[in-house]
């Protein structure tokens, strides 16, 4: 039985040491080259007492930084990404937070570093990655390691601005990369294109696959995703054949009409997730790649990533959002009411997740840990931990989980409860219309509708007196030159609610 990620690259690197494991399109790391490096960097961490312990990483998105990760873990540790591009004050809180001893750095990171308030070791990769292997201290580590040691900390947004750090284990991320690559088709010919920064969990849906089939991930830089036609050009010149991606990157290029002039004509796999894909623009696409296959996914960080899948095997009826499918296996989930209890199919109930996919909690957070890291409430004859969602779904007639909205985003307005998700889904449906977010501003009790695309304001507020009752109508139908999105190219709301609050 496998225990450590680890072992994904010790089975690959030596049957294709030459082959490119992660590339940014300028600079190859090869298996063997991965393979030297992360037992390097894990042999300098040992050396200096740092095994079993956080580590922090504030690197540039480059394949140099997952093998920093990977040397991490090397060392017994457990790594703690950031990004240069994050801003200064949610870095310093993720240091408070993980009170880490040391931190790897490349030119620009150490830069960032000095002008923290980090009192810890402050290493370069370059000096680490040149560090002689010492075989006898990694086995010593790894006869210790068992695969419920954590191997990462991501920092996922909390409600009150404090960033919350989900801990991560061997078995957690073993368990979801041997379920996720028995749904979906990879292989070692596979090609992946990663979209989102390295410091969430996203990326693990490309990285793990890749060292453990002996696949190739190219780490598409940040610039691509603010033109479309470069970034198809960029899909095409590497041959890119399987993306992983939030919703927000695929509508980007469909609503410019870049699928009909420079198509990415090697995709023969397109997985999304993290958001509700706005139908028409999933039409576009599934137009423009008739012989791919499509999948959605659907998970939290706190479970590991994606949770759920759902093949795209059958037309979808008229009006029907896009399911989320089914668990990947070993992954159960429940649907409970507000009354504590399983509702039926067909019934909306807050999404619930258990098995090996639950992560080990906030990592020196208890008090958040405890209120969504809980008991399971079908059963109290023994401890069960699972993590509670707040998200919002029901059973369809086909046995597929559909995701309707999160918890937070359900209102009472006009005595009516209402889902802001419906709102978004009625706005994205009309022609001219790209993305749609809906907001509430429970002080002047209004509904407020953003959106990007060609229609006028006063045309889709008349277009969507003709779909939604009276009491669901936006208040505000605001039209936006672009979406803002979060890091890691979701929807960002919070900005959205401050923009209206200025």
């Amino acid at each position: 039985m496998q225990t450590n990620i680890l072992e994904y690259l010790e089975r690959t690197a030596p049957r294709l040491p030459d082959k490119v494991a992660y590339s940014d399109g300028s600079f190859d790391m090869s298996f063997g080259e991965l393979y030297r490096v992360s037992r390097a960097i894990g042999s300098a961490l040992i050396e200096r007492g740092y095994k079993k312990s956080p580590v922090v990483i504030l690197m540039n998105k480059h394949p140099r930084e997952i093998a920093a990760f990977y040397g991490t873990v090397y060392a017994g540790g457990f790594y703690v990404p950031l990004d240069p591009e994050m801003p200064a004050h949610r870095m310093q809180l993720i240091l408070e937070n993980v009170g880490a001893r040391v931190m790897i750095v490349d030119e620009k990171g150490e830069k960032l570093a000095r002008t923290l308030d980090f009192d810890g070791e402050i290493l370069s990769y370059e000096e680490l990655s040149a560090h002689r292997e010492d075989t006898l201290a990694l086995a010593c580590v790894r006869e210790k390691q068992i695969d419920t040691d954590p191997i990462y900390i991501v920092f996922t947004s909390g409600s009150t601005g404090i960033p919350k750090g989900v801990v991560a284990c061997h078995r957690s991320v073993i368990d979801y990369v041997e379920a996720l690559c028995e749904a979906l088709p990879f292989s070692e010919e596979t090609v992946f294109a990663n979209q989102t920064p390295l410091f969430f969990d996203a990326p693990l849906k490309e990285l793990m696959p890749v060292i453990k089939y002996g696949a190739t991930a190219y780490l598409v830089p940040k610039k691509y995703f603010l033109f479309p036609m470069m970034l198809c050009d960029f899909l095409n010149e590497h041959r890119v054949n399987t993306v992983c991606w939030v919703v927000s990157a695929l509508t980007m290029i469909s609503s410019m009409g870049v699928l009909e002039k420079n198509p990415p004509k090697y995709l023969h796999t397109v997985a999304f997730g993290s958001e509700v894909f706005p139908l028409r623009q999933y039409e576009l696409w599934r137009a423009a790649l008739p012989n791919a296959r499509f999948f959605n996914l659907y998970g939290p960080t706190e479970a590991t990533g994606m949770s759920c899948y759902w093949r795209a095997e059958r037309a979808l009826e008229e009006g029907e959002p896009i399911p989320v499918g089914v668990p990947f296996r070993n992954t159960a989930l429940l649907l409970i009411g507000e009354d504590g209890r399983e509702v039926a199919d067909g019934e909306t109930g807050e999404i619930y997740l258990r098995g090996t996919c639950v992560t080990l909690g906030y990592y020196n957070n208890p008090e958040k840990t405890a209120e969504a890291f809980v008991q399971n409430p079908l059963q109290s004859a023994y401890p069960e931990t699972v993590y509670r969602t707040g998200d919002l779904g029901y059973i369809n007639r086909h046995g597929e989980l559909v995701f309707v909205s999160r918890k937070d985003a359900q209102i009472k307005h006009m005595g009516h409860r209402i889902e802001l998700g419906e709102i978004e889904s009625a706005a994205a449906a009309l022609e001219g219309v790209f993305r749609a977010c809906a907001l509430y501003d429970k002080e002047a009790q209004k509904i407020l509708l953003y959106y990007t695309g060609s229609i006028a304001e006063d045309v889709l507020n008349g277009h969507l007196r003709t779909y939604l009752p009276r009491y669901m109508l936006p208040a505000l139908c605001r039209r936006l030159d672009r979406m803002p999105l979060t890091p890691n190219g979701k929807l960002d709301r919070r900005t959205l609610a401050e923009r209206h609050d200025g």
